[in-house]
């Protein structure tokens, strides 16, 4: 595999999942930090007549960079090497994250969000084509379980490190700044476990599953316009929707719709996204396993996604119960079914193409954030008008269950020819 030294062990492989793990953790930190400190933020920066819609305007800002950078950084990481892009996205995103906590006025802190969000997209693009180049097939939903496992670790830190600055009166603007001083350290990491030649090619495949690097029918023209990508599309803008709205919303519904304290509502997304963590790295086991079984490998990632999307649908319940442990649990049960399609859904855009994985998913980036922005926004404008988060915490819950529909419908074999509900042969 590599020009310039032995050939790298699986265990070396799995390791660098977890340097991703690590990535999507601090990638993680610097965007919830944001919602962790939102009161103060609020009440420095904003009227309290639209507080609610100019909050979601942040949002909204860092979502339409995010769709920008998604397609800038797809590119690049079909075209430059992995081990110099990774690193210099992570510490320009890292860079505006501290900037966040210099900031003195709304102009200046919707500036910083909206490079942050830029430069936060390169993550995914860089991070997917490692896994497509490190890890086989049937490996990869885990392997994509451990990098957005990091998306819940992240949550599971920033309160702890958040809320005792806000609760011993030193103010919001340090916690950004730590935060953001942390890729450096990583970078670091990086460099020292990866040689240039570690990602140049994807491990051996199964040419009956894949299409080979370099073969005339691993086109981009013919990897988009096929109904394969179309379906990706719907499935990434219905989940990536849900995900940012509650990523964002949550502790103001928790606080403002149901009136816990600011401190509550911060440490209840620790369980919360532990909940998603379990999530997310149970779906990449119990995929692993049901595809070493007799079941095919798509069709093992179709049944997580499903399990993980009824569970989703349970914010429906939610919005209707008061404050209590009901509506807690009923949260913690969507958390973890939510982020547990995620690893699936990764696990298909590896299958559209080898050679441009990095474009591919740059450009399924573009399409989830464009739908995701507008709809922050809008979410906050009707806080402000209805002064209710019931609804639209209902509604997004059954935006995965949709988007299993519809890519069930478009995408209806697997990469080997069989049925979604097909086993091996």
């Amino acid at each position: 595999m590599n020009g310039d030294g032995p050939a790298r062990s699986k265990a070396w492989r799995w390791y660098v999942c977890v340097l991703l793990l690590l990535a999507t953790t601090i990638n993680y930190m610097d965007r919830l930090t944001l919602s962790n400190t939102n009161k103060r933020i609020r009440t420095e920066f904003m009227k309290p007549e639209e507080q609610n819609k100019l909050y979601g305007r942040l949002e909204n800002g860092f979502s339409w960079a995010f769709a920008g950078g998604s397609l800038v950084f797809g590119v690049l990481a079909d075209r430059v090497n992995l081990r110099f892009l990774y690193p210099a996205v992570l510490l320009l995103w890292s860079a505006m994250g501290f900037a966040s906590g210099l900031v003195r006025s709304y102009g200046a802190l919707l500036a910083c969000r909206t490079l942050l969000g830029l430069f936060e997209a390169g993550h995914w693009p860089c991070a997917l084509r490692t896994v497509q180049r490190i890890l086989e097939r049937k490996d990869r939903a885990m392997g994509n379980g451990l990098l957005q496992s990091g998306a819940s670790l992240g949550a599971i830190v920033t309160p702890f490190l958040v809320q005792p600055f806000l609760e011993g009166g030193l103010g919001w603007r340090a916690p950004f700044m730590i935060i953001g001083a942390a890729g450096s350290v990583w970078a670091v990491l990086w460099f020292v476990s990866i040689r240039t030649q570690d990602l140049a090619s994807p491990p051996p495949q199964d040419s009956k599953r894949e299409v080979p690097e370099g073969d005339p029918g691993d086109g981009f023209l013919q990897a988009i316009l096929s109904r394969r990508f179309l379906a990706l599309v719907v499935m990434v803008a219905l989940i990536n929707t849900c995900w940012q709205l509650l990523r964002a919303w949550l502790p103001l519904f928790l606080r403002e719709g149901r009136g816990y304290t600011e401190a509550f509502a911060n440490y209840f997304t620790v369980p919360y996204y532990v909940a998603t963590d379990l999530g997310t790295l149970g779906a990449g086991f119990i995929a692993l396993r049901l595809a070493r079984g007799r079941m095919s490998v798509h069709a093992s990632k179709c049944w997580v996604f499903l399990g993980g999307s009824l569970l989703t649908l349970l914010t429906i319940l939610a919005a209707r119960l008061p404050q209590g442990p009901a509506l807690l649990a009923l949260l913690l049960l969507v958390g973890f079914g939510l982020l547990g399609v995620f690893p699936c859904y990764y696990a298909f855009t590896q299958e559209i193409s080898v050679r441009h994985q990095g474009k591919v998913n740059g450009l399924l980036g573009v399409c989830a954030w464009i739908a995701t922005g507008p709809c922050q926004e809008f979410f906050g404008d009707y806080v402000d008008r209805h002064h209710s988060y019931d609804l639209g915490i209902a509604l997004v819950g059954g935006a995965p269950l949709v988007a299993l529909v519809i890519f069930w419908l478009l995408w209806t074999r697997d990469p080997d020819g069989s049925r979604l509900t097909g086993r091996t042969a």
